[in-house]
């Protein structure tokens, strides 16, 4: 089984107004990490003071780090094709998308899954579904929380025993079955052609 738990941390709950800070993503090959991608990111305004009091990032963890435009290729070569995995994933992809629309930038490829959706189908009967909650039950070795890659990894790792209850061999069910699990409809990130800029004449 092949698939990368991803995950963001932002100045804000608002895609395109608030900014990404923070990507960490976790490759898994057969239930071992084969590979990390985690960067953080300048977002070009001071990190508000009530983010920071969840995820610990500061302004001066960010002075100097690269720009979102300058991680959306590396993070999509790092991603390609392969399937991808976060916790209430429509919240990390729409600040993803925003970014990749307004940058024309290249996406992953690979199909996003909701490990919250997945998780209320296969663990039913929870007190509550939140990355916490359902690391605890299953036994994930966990410490803290809310930075990006650990909380990749976390998510990776509660897909891959969540895929274990479900699949019948070494590779994960088929496309269909595993967007039939989420409860929504198959989510992939825009893959956008970049149109030649017009130059001004005036």
């Amino acid at each position: 089984m092949i698939y990368i738990g991803f995950d963001l941390e932002t100045t804000g709950f608002i895609a395109g107004i608030d900014q990404i800070v923070e990507i960490g993503a976790v490759k898994y090959i057969n239930g071992e990490v084969d590979s990390v991608f985690s960067t953080l990111i300048d977002p070009e305004k001071p990190m508000p003071e009530a983010a920071s009091r969840v995820n610990g990032i500061t302004d001066d963890m960010l002075a100097g780090k690269p720009k979102i435009h300058e991680v959306l290729e590396p993070f999509a070569e790092f991603c390609g094709d392969d399937v991808i995995v976060a916790h209430n994933a429509m919240f990390d992809y729409q600040f993803l998308v925003a970014d990749i629309n307004k940058y024309e930038a290249k996406a992953p490829t690979g199909l996003i899954l909701d490990t919250f959706g997945i998780a209320k189908k296969i663990l039913p009967g929870l007190p509550n579904y939140k990355l916490g909650t359902l690391v605890q039950h299953l036994g994930i070795e966990a410490s803290e929380f809310h930075r990006a890659e650990v909380d990749a990894s976390y998510c990776a790792q509660l897909f891959g025993k969540m895929m274990q209850k479900v699949s019948n061999g070494p590779h994960l069910p088929p496309n269909e079955n595993l967007i039939s699990l989420t409860g929504k409809a198959e989510l992939r990130f825009p893959q956008i052609i970049p149109q030649p800029k017009q130059l001004s004449l005036l």
